[in-house]
This record gives C-alpha cells, sequence and structure tokens, in this order.
C-alpha cells in the first residue's frame, strides 16, 4: 500500500502497476478534492451512450476529453475522437470514436484538477516532465437484468499510450468485476477489485495488460452500475 508518489514509482518500476487503495489515494488528492467528491461523482448520472460497441452492447456510457498537460500546465485540445488501432482493440478499435464531451465543470471540479495533479506526479516521477497528450474517459457500464455487462468487452489489452490510470467512481448493487494484469502473453501477475470510491491502479502500458471481469447485477429489481474514470498518458509527438 502507498501513499506517495514516490513509493508508487517503486512499485511501478518492480512490477509494472500498483494498486491504490482509496485511502492512500484520498492522502494524495487532499481535503479540498474530498469535499468536492460528491458533485464529481454524481456527474457519472449524465453520461451519453457508448454508440460505437461492435458487440451490438447498448450498456456502456461515456464522456470523452483530451488535453495537453506539461509539467503543472494543464490545457484542454478541441474536442476530438477516440481512435485505437486494432492492434490494441480489436472488437472497437479502426474507426474514429466520437463521445460527448467531459463537461466543462467536471473537469474544473477540485476532485479532477487534483487527480490530474497526481497523475502527473506519478507520470513525472516514472518518465520525467515532459509534454503529454492526456484523454479522459468517464465511463458508467450497466448490466441489464439476467444479463452480464463487460467494462473491457475487448478483453486483456493494452491500450496503445504510455501510462494508465483507473479510477473506481462508484458501483451500485453489482458482483464481480475484477480487474486484471497479465505480463506481455503470460498468466495474470495479479487479480483483484476496485471495490471503494478512489480504489485505483496505476500501470505502465508498455509492460502490462489489463482487463476487468463481466459485472451482474446482484438484486434484478434495482439499479445497477459501475462508474470508473481512466486517464491516459501518451508522450506528445514533437512537430515537424
Amino acid at each position: 500500500m502507498t501513499s506517495e508518489p514516490s513509493d508508487i514509482q517503486t512499485l511501478v518500476r518492480r512490477d509494472g502497476f500498483d494498486f491504490i487503495p482509496a485511502r492512500q489515494l484520498a492522502d494524495l488528492l487532499g481535503p479540498a478534492a474530498l469535499a468536492a467528491w460528491p458533485g464529481f461523482a454524481a456527474t457519472w448520472d449524465h453520461l451519453g451512450e457508448d454508440r460505437f460497441m461492435a458487440d451490438g452492447g447498448r450498456y456502456r456510457r461515456r464522456r470523452h476529453a483530451a488535453l495537453a498537460v506539461d509539467g503543472d500546465s494543464i490545457s484542454r485540445k478541441p474536442h476530438q475522437p477516440h481512435y485505437q488501432s486494432r492492434d490494441y482493440n480489436p472488437l472497437n478499435g479502426g474507426v474514429q470514436r466520437w463521445f460527448d464531451p467531459v463537461l466543462d465543470a467536471t473537469l474544473a471540479n477540485p476532485a479532477m484538477q487534483a487527480i490530474l495533479s497526481a497523475c502527473g506526479r506519478m507520470v513525472a516521477d516514472q518518465a520525467g516532465v515532459r509534454p503529454w497528450h492526456v484523454e479522459l474517459h468517464q465511463f458508467r457500464i450497466e448490466p441489464e437484468p439476467g444479463q452480464a455487462a463487460s467494462p473491457t468487452p475487448e478483453g486483456l489489452h493494452r491500450d496503445g499510450v504510455d501510462w494508465v490510470f483507473v479510477m473506481l467512481v462508484r458501483r451500485e448493487n453489482v458482483a464481480e468485476g475484477v480487474t486484471r494484469i497479465a505480463g506481455a502473453g503470460g498468466p495474470d501477475l495479479d487479480r483483484f477489485v476496485l471495490a471503494e470510491p478512489m480504489d485505483a491502479v496505476f500501470l505502465d502500458d508498455h509492460r502490462v495488460r489489463h482487463g476487468v471481469t463481466p459485472i451482474q447485477a446482484v438484486d434484478p429489481a434495482r439499479p445497477a452500475y459501475r462508474d470508473a474514470l481512466v486517464v491516459t498518458f501518451a508522450a506528445e509527438t514533437p512537430s515537424a
């Protein structure tokens, strides 16, 4: 268990990833972020439908934003599609996927700003300060009664970036959803459940693959969902 970016750095260098329990992440984010957390988490109630599910599913909602991060400087880029090659996402890759943008108020929320700052420090500890292309993804997975829904329908995968941060925002009336971490082609290195709000994992996308097992409703008569935030960092390509 870790409480400082330097501790996270040590474990990621050793293992390629680090599970960050909620109480440690809360210490990193600070009191202003914790005070703003309820309003931040409530923004997941207003996500648009993911219309690019090649499996035909309608169980995923999301918003997306692209940022330029350079040290302590964070600026929003013009809204743009999310793109992954089929090498990284054989199910939904190969097309430009346009999602509803992350709301300006969500981006400005002290919790989001603290998360971006903490992630920036983690990345800088690993790779040094440099310009980064950062993408934010707000996800809600909603299993229908009697059916499972997959947070990662592409299975164990890499995202095709440098660093990935995944944080649970909320779980409501769902079972399973086990996070799997595996090497390039070997067995699982670790399996755990992001169970509490702010449970998170930070990983080196070059060294490990990740995925989440399907979730299902515990009580089919009640709403069921799993909310998560994914933040990816890819080194900016120098301009010609």
